[in-house]
């Protein structure tokens, strides 16, 4: 059995003060196949579908496709706010290597 994936207290609260749930619309974490590390990572506000898995916290929701699931195994979910920029970042058990961009891996 795969651990889901883990939101941190801080992107949920991210996700509060930019008003996502307002909308009905929650966090989509998607992977598909590209970029420079073979697979990249879809951040993006959208509706949840059906067969998504959905976590909740803090009044909002971070869903994920079945099909990003398993690459999302015992993954954590965060909000990173640095010098560099304000971002939602995922630090991937699964991950073999990544590219700079943070938004790019090879498993």
């Amino acid at each position: 059995m795969q651990l889901p994936p883990k939101v941190t207290d801080r992107a949920f609260e991210r996700l509060a003060e930019i008003g996502a749930g307002e909308d009905g619309k929650a966090l989509r974490v998607a992977v598909e196949g590209g970029g420079c590390s073979g697979f990249q990572y879809d951040i993006r506000l959208d509706n949840p579908e059906g067969e998504d898995l959905v976590l909740e916290g803090h009044g909002q929701r971070v869903v994920v496709d079945p099909v990003s699931l398993p690459f999302l195994a015992g993954a954590v979910i965060d909000f990173s706010d640095e010098l560099i920029g304000a971002r939602f970042v995922i630090e991937n058990p699964n991950a073999t290597s990544s590219c700079g961009c943070g938004t790019s891996f090879s498993i």
